[in-house]
């Protein structure tokens, strides 16, 4: 062979010199098949899509997590979610969404299923079961569920929504990413699909994008899968190595979050400039008797309601911070803090609350030092009060 050929073909064996404790990252778009008949096997894997070692490896371990027999990946949290809605919907078809479902979750909804012909309608969390049905009709396909809601953290029946639907053969979704598919197992309790933002906290370090949609209905698994390659999407080797060994700790950095988190919440319990504090694992939560019935933990993601504060001391109070961040995103080892006022006038229905509402991730700082820096916070708001 000539050296422009032995440059291209030496070290391309198969073979692994040594076996290590995660799987290889297969960086690969050409798959190349043992013969001519398997080019065309739809059983095989084929191309680079899907299937290769380290994305394999990381939905074998999410359908463990979730108790799921069909886990599928996508680039995004946000992208799993329009993926799961675009594999099972049609023009036609009719979607229930919680209202206090993640924005761009409705920004979906709204602006791209309404020029495809699917109606979105927005329902209270707050309603029963019966409630929910009876806004049901021929039409609707989905219910999409959320526990605990985006911002508000309210709470859902879930198992009792999900036999309703069932029942009327209606198929159910729910943003499972708060409880990490770790502390809530919706697929054991009749919801069809479970999507999680696996940005959070299976990857844990704020490092990469990734989503997961996990079920254990085979038909709608083969949708999800059959969408996946219609479309086109697709992730990275590199992102699902990543996120396999967040996954690999998960279970030892959540309980952290939660004691954390709850250190922090009963703290801002006592203070004269909070309202209430939105976290269903407190027992003055409304919320708190579903949580208790269904959830096994909580992770480090509340609300805070503050009295009534002009906007430009709450502002101030943000601003004051040193170890939050100011950031969108959640589940990493760091605080966050945001103001969330502006993203509530997207909701449906009116949120009563009384006063402006801040959400917060609780890292694994030492919660010492996160209420310090919450006290730099509140001093600032008081004096621009």
């Amino acid at each position: 062979m000539d050296r422009e050929t032995r440059l291209i073909r030496t070290g391309a064996s198969s073979a692994l010199p040594a076996r290590t404790v995660n799987p290889p990252i297969q960086r690969g778009s050409t798959v190349l098949m043992a013969n001519a008949a398997d080019l065309y096997d739809d059983s095989l894997v084929s191309y680079g899509i899907t299937g290769l070692a380290t994305p394999a490896a990381l939905q074998t371990a999410l359908a463990e997590l979730e108790g799921a027999t069909n886990v599928t990946l996508y680039p995004s949290g946000l992208a799993a979610i329009t993926g799961a809605l675009l594999a099972v919907l049609k023009a036609g078809d009719e979607i229930l969404v919680v209202d206090s479902a993640y924005k761009p979750t409705r920004r979906f909804c709204d602006q791209v299923l309404g020029r495809f012909g699917v109606i979105t309608r927005y329902y209270d969390p707050a309603l029963s079961p019966q409630a929910l049905m009876a806004l049901t009709t021929p039409k609707t396909r989905l219910i999409v569920l959320e526990a605990p809601g985006s911002l508000t953290f309210e709470m859902q029946d879930i198992p009792a929504l999900a036999a309703a639907a069932n029942a009327r053969g209606v198929l159910t979704l729910i943003d499972n990413t708060w409880a990490a598919g770790f502390y809530f197992k919706p697929l054991d309790h009749g919801v069809t699909l479970s999507i999680q933002a696996l940005t959070k906290y299976v990857g844990g370090h704020s490092d990469c994008f990734m989503g997961s949609v996990a079920t254990k209905d085979p038909a709608v698994g083969q949708q999800l899968v059959d969408a996946v390659w219609d479309i086109g999407w697709s992730v990275s080797s590199d992102d699902a190595y990543t996120m396999l060994r967040g996954l690999r700790t998960m279970a030892t950095r959540l309980p952290r979050h939660q004691e954390n988190g709850l250190t922090v919440a009963r703290w801002l319990q006592q203070r004269p400039e909070v309202a209430r504090v939105l976290h269903p694992a407190l027992p003055e939560d409304p919320g708190h008797a579903l949580w208790k019935r269904d959830f096994t933990g909580a992770c480090g993601l509340f609300g805070v309601v503050l009295k009534p504060a002009r906007e430009t001391a709450v502002h101030a109070f943000i601003d004051a911070l040193r170890l939050f961040g100011l950031g969108f995103s959640w589940g990493g080892y760091e605080s966050l803090a945001i103001h969330c006022d502006p993203q509530l006038k997207s909701r449906s229905i009116p949120v009563q609350l009384e006063g402006p509402l801040l959400r917060l991730h609780i890292g694994l700082e030492s919660p010492a030092d996160l209420i310090a820096d919450l006290e730099r916070g509140f001093a600032a708001l008081n004096a621009a009060a």
